[in-house]
């Protein structure tokens, strides 16, 4: 049986990243903290850091944020490194990002 990380991760081109998909995934606390996270310390890796959920949970946290066009993730083995899309989100919907961001900051 071949493991899940044998199928390719599902990344939208630029664009087909979807506002309304980009706002969903951002709705979610524990997903704009993921996203604090990445943009403070790019090309880390998933679990990195305890967001204080389940680790089911997180695997679905980082898949919304990847399938939503709002980071790109490489696997390397059984590991994910993850990057935001910031040029792309810039380029797309100017300053979004900038204001959840913002947003986050303590």
């Amino acid at each position: 049986m071949a493991s899940r990380l044998a199928t390719p991760l599902t990344i939208p081109d630029e664009k087909d990243i979807d506002l309304f998909e980009v706002m969903s995934a951002l709705t979610d606390p524990t997903r704009r903290a993921i996203v604090a996270f990445i943009a403070a310390e790019p090309g880390t890796g998933c679990g990195n850091r305890d967001f204080g959920v389940t680790k089911s949970a997180l695997t679905r946290h980082w898949r919304v944020l990847r399938e939503s066009g709002i980071i790109r993730q490489e696997a390397h083995g059984t590991r994910h490194r993850n990057w935001l899309r910031k040029d792309e989100l810039d380029r797309r919907f100017p300053g979004l990002l900038d204001l959840v961001l913002d947003a986050e900051r303590p």
